[in-house]
This record gives structure tokens, sequence and C-alpha cells, in this order.
């Protein structure tokens, strides 16, 4: 359920027209639902009745707004990085309930995180946890830690999206993960704290959340076997959303599923939704430039795979809707953008609603890794994005303009002469 809504033939967000929007704005503009994105967090958040942290995926939207907007709804934080730690600081997220993930931290990465006092690091190699201890001992504290264990779960999903797998760079195996935590124990500025493990995005099924949960509590009964003891369990995110014809589970049923299965362990879960939250909480919108029949019919919009990389990187499905509704048939088209590269597109061979110059459409479910991945490829600026709330709509980030583009770059003295 989202707020993108028809009233009479035009769409809206929430109690605001899409096109009024866009004669102030410009297109193209990501646009996003504060009603949505709340209804999604709190529906999420209260499916689960044990201790929980719900720490949102930054890596799927990450404007400080909308960080701070779930903040103000008690959540976390999953981050990925040094610059994502920065924003969720800057948005007001509490420490104690941020997570750091990702295979590659730099020892600048883990000072500042250590400095920020976050929750935990869900270490990722060996090799990692030799250099946040050394990293920790340089500051004379200790790293709460958790390890990612890669449990080699297939969770049925995109192989781009898929990290649970062995195969897959992320985690520890699990057969090898005795040792590391065994080690972990012995080091002095190390505080092991957590079991760790995420498998996958967009996923569908409640199965594959099911079978690493399983994987995970046998192997934290050999850690307490051992004497050790875990406190939080972080089971990542994944959840899918529907973009198509897909049939997710309601986060309820997600809820139901872990909880059933959590049975007899007395720790806190940790929580790293991110697409079901906010991906179908975000549009894009763009306008058409120009159509061209040939072979076939191409509609040519403004907004290209560096504003809206998923159906050129996963040949990702995202429906496409007029934002204002004509009665003048359909036909079968790609749109695609103005990027010189063949896999420039937005979508291929999909019946729409004939469009002429000047329409514009809404590019529906891209409020997960819409702007996030985008890029100043072909050296367009990066679009603005926009959150309404109620009647009202407001700049969250301005459009880039070509001084910013260069604004990093200079010219030596030997190319001045």
């Amino acid at each position: 359920m989202n707020d993108f809504n028809y009233i009479g033939n035009k769409l809206h967000c929430e109690s605001v027209p899409v096109d009024s929007i866009a004669a102030k704005v410009r297109t193209p503009f990501y646009l996003y639902s504060t009603e949505t994105l709340t209804r999604h967090f709190k529906a999420f958040d209260s499916a689960f009745s044990l201790p929980h942290i719900t720490c949102f995926a930054v890596k799927s939207c990450s404007n400080i707004a909308i960080l701070r907007l779930f903040a103000r709804l008690g959540g976390g934080a999953d981050i990925v990085s040094g610059g994502e730690l920065f924003r969720v600081l800057k948005a007001g997220m509490d420490p104690k309930k941020i997570v750091y993930s990702g295979v590659g931290k730099t020892e600048d990465e883990l000072r500042f995180a250590l400095g920020a006092k976050i929750l935990l690091f869900n270490v990722e190699s060996i090799q990692e946890l030799e250099t946040l201890q050394g990293v920790a001992a340089e500051m004379g504290i200790k790293a709460p830690v958790s390890f990612r264990v890669n449990p080699d779960v297939d969770p049925k999903t995109h192989a781009y999206i898929s990290t649970g797998l062995a195969k897959n760079k992320f985690g520890i195996p699990i057969e090898q993960a005795l040792e590391v935590y065994q080690q972990a124990e012995e080091m002095a500025n190390i505080d092991t704290l957590g079991v760790s493990c995420h498998i996958g995005s967009q996923l569908t099924d409640l199965s594959p959340f099911v079978e690493s949960l399983n994987k995970i509590k046998g192997f934290i009964r050999k850690l307490e076997g051992d004497g050790i003891a875990i406190s939080y369990l972080d089971l990542g995110g994944g959840l899918g959303i529907r973009y198509d014809d897909e049939e997710p589970p309601h986060p309820s049923a997600y809820a139901d599923a872990i909880m059933k299965e959590m049975g007899e362990f007395d720790c806190t879960l940790i929580l790293e939704p991110g697409r079901v939250i906010v991906g179908n909480a975000g549009i894009l919108v763009t306008k058409v430039l120009y159509t061209k029949t040939g072979e076939k019919k191409f509609i040519i919009v403004d907004a290209g795979m560096n504003d809206l990389a998923r159906p050129s990187l996963y040949g990702a499905f995202h429906s496409i809707q007029p934002v204002e509704r004509r009665d003048q048939g359909t036909e079968i088209v790609d749109v695609v953008g103005p990027i010189c590269e063949t896999g420039d597109f937005l979508s291929k061979g999909r019946e729409l609603p004939i469009c002429e110059r000047g329409n514009l459409l809404g590019v529906m479910s891209a409020g997960a890794y819409g702007f996030t991945m985008s890029s100043n490829y072909n050296s367009r600026p990066r679009v603005c994005e926009i959150l309404v709330n109620d009647d009202s709509f407001h700049v969250i980030r301005k459009r880039e303009t070509y001084d910013q583009l260069i604004a990093g770059e200079s010219i030596p003295d030997f190319l001045k002469k």
C-alpha cells in the first residue's frame, strides 16, 4: 500500500498533484511520501513483540530527512560506510542503534565508528577483526563486535543481490566461524556480543529466512557450549516488495515466522529492513522529450540509467504510469533515456498509454536503490529529491548544478600555459 493515487485523472502524492510539483522543480526528480514511509516503518517495527531494534538499511535510501523521520520513529541504522555513518549521525540517529556491516571497512572508518560509540561492528573476516583490534587498542577502548556468518542458504533472488551463499563475498563461512569467535575471545580490545546473518535482498519467500535462522541457532548453541554468550542476533533484511506480480509476505507474516523459530533464545533481535519500507514509498518523475518510431516505438524521457540504474543493472521491472490519465489508447513501447548507452532504458516492450512530447510519467516503486545508486555519468547533474507531507512538499535535496559537477576538479599549472 502506498500514497500515490489518482484523484480524478491526476496522479497525487498524498494530497499534492504530482504535476504541480513538476511545474515548480522541473523533471526528473525523486518523490517520497511521508505517510507511506511512516506507515511502512511502523508496520514492520510493531510486528515484532520481542526485544528488537529496527535498523534501517541506509544503502537503500540515504537522504538525511528520511533518516531523521525513522530516527523520530525510534529506528536505528544499518550502515556500510563512513559516509553513511556521517549521514545517520547528522540525521540525529542514536549511536547505540547503529550497526556497521560491509566487507571493506578502512582503518579510518573503524576509527570514526569507534569514536561515535556505535552499537556493533558486523565483522566479516579475520583480517578485519585483527585490524579492528589494532585500532581499538590504539584508542584504548574495546570494540563491540558481532560476526557476520555466511550460512550458505539460497535466497532465491537475483544473483547480484544474493549475499548468503558460500560463493558470495559476504561474511565468514559458518564452518569456520567458531574458530574466529574463539580467536576474538583472546583479543584484549574486542567485546564479542552477537551473531549476524544476511542472505540477500528482494526475497519473496519466507523459507530461506527460516532455513538461515535455524542454521544460525545451531551455531549459537555451539558458541554457548564453548562459553561464548550472545546478546544480539542480527538477522539482516531482505524482505521483498511488489514491483510487478510478486506476492511477498506481509511484515507481520515475516515477524511471526521469525518469532516462532526464536523459541528459547534470549537475545535482542536486530533487523535491517530497507526496500520493504522505502521501495513503494518513492517514485521517479520524468518527462517525455521525444517519441520515435522505427522497427519499434521509443519513448525518450529525461531520466536515464544514471538516475535509476536498476532496469539496466538487474533487468528490474518498474511500473510506469502517466501522471495525467488520458483516453488515448495504448501501444507497445520502449521507454529509454538520454544516456549514450544501448543499455539505457527504464522499460522494454511495455504496453503503456500513448505518450506525447511533454507528458509526465511516474516510474513507480523507485524509493529503494533509486537515488542512492544514481551517478553523474555523461556529466548529468543528479536530480532533486522531494518529500511530501500531507498537502505540502519539501525539497530535501536540491538539484545539482553544472558548477557542482566540477567543484572537486582542477587544472594543474602545466596545462594553464
